[in-house]
């Protein structure tokens, strides 16, 4: 609590704290919605089994509308990925620099998650367990991955295309908006590998987006200066020709953009799913062909666009309320080891149904039952309880790297530098994917599979070896 208090009061004037509660709102909304529609039951060998409810309750299809908060995560991520970019630029580093600090905060929490993981899935398969038990646990444990795959991609493309967005503004998620509907085409009629590029596109669009926001809060420049501080140039990298039509076109952030945002976002979903092809659920449903988020179609575009209308329009009840001390400390400790409660939560679940099923007392209600309603309460009580021991353990790994700063060492980073951090992201991004993408039934001893270990080893090693400062030019 003293840390809250002091972190609290060394808060600078300029900072938005509202985009650090819409951070810590989003994770939790995500770990919430996963917990409410688990569903436990027993295969045929009396195993319990677990899976999403969302198959069972048709009626609640529209409310993933709001529980569908990656958006606002993705939002978020380019509002603070801008500010932190141009802040290192301004002290003298460089784009290399930059993707080592977010290495920092990603990828240990992460790396600790699958040593842990994989050291239990050994000692379950040398205590005789089968392969394939073992991956499904696994597969459930890593479902969060899924997310930072997309997370990571982006953020190792940040530099590159925070410069397109310095040069061309809101026509950047435009045209990723134009490139998700064409997937969307493909996704529909055909071919259907035209779509696999939404995955990326529509993450990046409204990554974008958090960049516009970030302007609306940067300083503008002096009367008659087109041109951005050196500062604010050096972090948008090599530019081209000036297009002052298009870079002072910012994102309107009034209570009556926010009104059009919600307005226009809701009437294209209903077009879209309602009246189109899309499905009404925008979290996946077991069974069903389409999946509005796996990749991400111009339907959750459409639920973006409305969730930052609704942002915008609780902006100032919620900036009023994070004036208080209170309220601020929950929010910066939330924040403080927000991807560990991220990472862990269904890890919780599974350690949670083990420990009941062993002890005889894991219910498993029919779905939709009264009973299964009532047990609700207490299975999210119980998870929250053996999450906060969890977050307890790990979550100094990640506190302890929201501290570190690769642009506090002197020396400027050279080609081999900056080629050696883009492959080590490239490794973790690449591993983290095969394992996501390995079938949940594949018999994986180690729970994934050993190629995807090397490849994540070899990538995180690579950048732990150049935070430390090899490839520094003194």
């Amino acid at each position: 609590m003293r840390r809250l208090r002091q972190l609290a009061e060394r808060t600078p004037a300029g900072r938005d704290r509202y985009v650090d509660l819409l951070r810590a709102l989003a994770i939790t909304m995500v770990i919430i919605g996963h917990w409410v529609v688990t569903v436990i039951e027993r295969d045929s060998d009396g195993r319990a089994t677990g899976h999403s409810a969302l198959g069972d309750l048709p009626w609640a299809y529209p409310l993933t509308w709001l529980a569908q908060v990656m958006p606002v995560f993705f939002l978020v991520g380019g509002y603070a990925n801008a500010a932190s970019l141009t802040r290192l630029r301004a002290r003298g580093g460089d784009a290399a620099d930059w993707l080592l600090d977010r290495s920092a905060r990603l990828v240990r929490p992460t790396s600790m998650l699958l040593l842990v993981l994989t050291a239990a899935a050994a000692v379950a398969w040398l205590r005789g367990a089968d392969p394939t038990w073992i991956r499904e646990v696994f597969w459930f444990a890593t479902i969060p991955l899924w997310f930072l795959v997309a997370y990571l991609a982006v953020v190792v493309l940040t530099p590159p295309m925070y410069a397109l967005h310095r040069r061309f503004g809101l026509a950047v998620p435009l045209a990723l908006v134009a490139l998700v509907g064409l997937g969307d085409l493909g996704r529909l009629t055909g071919p259907e590998p035209l779509s696999y590029g939404n995955y990326l596109f529509g993450w990046l669009a409204v990554h974008q987006l958090g960049f516009a926001w970030h302007d609306t809060h940067a300083a503008p420049p002096p009367a008659g200066q087109t041109a951005p501080p050196s500062a604010e140039a050096d972090a948008a990298g090599p530019s081209g020709p000036e297009r002052p039509a298009v870079r002072r076109r910012r994102l309107p952030t009034s209570r009556r953009a926010g009104l059009a945002f919600l307005a226009v976002g809701l009437g294209a979903l209903l077009l879209l799913t309602v009246l189109g092809p899309w499905p009404v659920a925008m979290l996946k449903v077991p069974g069903e062909r389409l999946d509005n988020a796996a990749p991400p179609s111009l339907a959750l575009l459409a639920v973006a666009a409305g969730q930052l209308g609704v942002i915008l329009l609780l902006r100032g009840s919620a900036e009023r309320l994070l004036r208080r001390t209170g309220p601020w400390q929950v929010v910066i400790g939330v924040n403080l080891v927000v991807l560990t409660i991220f990472l862990w939560h269904l890890t919780a679940a599974i350690l949670l149904i083990g420990l009941l099923d062993a002890t005889g007392t894991l219910p498993t209600p029919v779905v939709d039952s009264a009973s299964w309603w009532a047990w609700r309460v207490p299975w999210l009580l119980l998870l929250t309880a053996v999450l906060a021991v969890l977050v307890a353990i790990f979550g100094p790994v990640e506190a302890r790297s929201g501290r570190h700063r690769t642009a506090r060492r002197a020396g400027r980073g050279t080609p081999a530098k900056a080629a050696a951090t883009v492959a080590g992201y490239a490794a973790v991004v690449a591993a983290l994917l095969l394992n996501s993408t390995t079938p949940q039934d594949s018999p994986e001893p180690l729970g994934t599979p050993v190629g995807a270990l090397l490849a994540y080893a070899a990538g995180a090693g690579a950048l732990r070896l150049l935070r430390s400062g090899w490839g520094t030019r003194r």
